[in-house]
């Protein structure tokens, strides 16, 4: 198996909710299905599906509670990290906890979805953002 990902589907309550909040971030929908959206995101697709669709397909008890997962950014420096939670909080998310600094040596915030998702934006200095928004480990 090669290491990478391609595809991360959210379970959302509201599709339609759901995709207001990602468009109001500027995301662009990349399909016209009714019951899924896609947006590209660089090299991998995000997708927002109906929660209970998206348990039953994968085989799971939708419990109801945090997956264990949290979703990530990273962005190019500290302002910029609050210009995004700044810009998530104005599109309906809830801050999680705001910009500030790491005990790794960066900055990052949360942001959480109007379905729970929680969202890190991080700036880490030891990582590099390119130009296309791909997220390097070594410069």
């Amino acid at each position: 198996m090669q290491q990478r990902v391609s595809l991360v589907t959210l379970g959302v309550a509201d599709l339609e909710r759901a995709e207001r909040f990602y468009t109001a971030l500027g995301w662009e929908r990349g399909n016209d299905e009714p019951e899924v959206v896609f947006f590209q995101c660089g090299g991998l697709v995000v997708a927002l599906w109906d929660r209970g669709s998206l348990a039953a397909d994968s085989a799971v008890e939708d419990t109801g509670g945090w997956g264990g997962v949290t979703l990530a950014l990273n962005v190019r420096s500290a302002d910029e990290v609050d210009e995004v939670l700044a810009e998530a909080a104005a599109a309906g998310a809830v801050i999680g906890r705001p910009g500030a600094e790491t005990f790794w040596g960066g900055y990052s915030g949360i942001f959480v979805d109007p379905d729970g998702h929680p969202w890190e934006v991080a700036h880490n200095p030891f990582w590099t953002v390119t130009d296309d928004g791909r997220t390097l480990l070594r410069g």
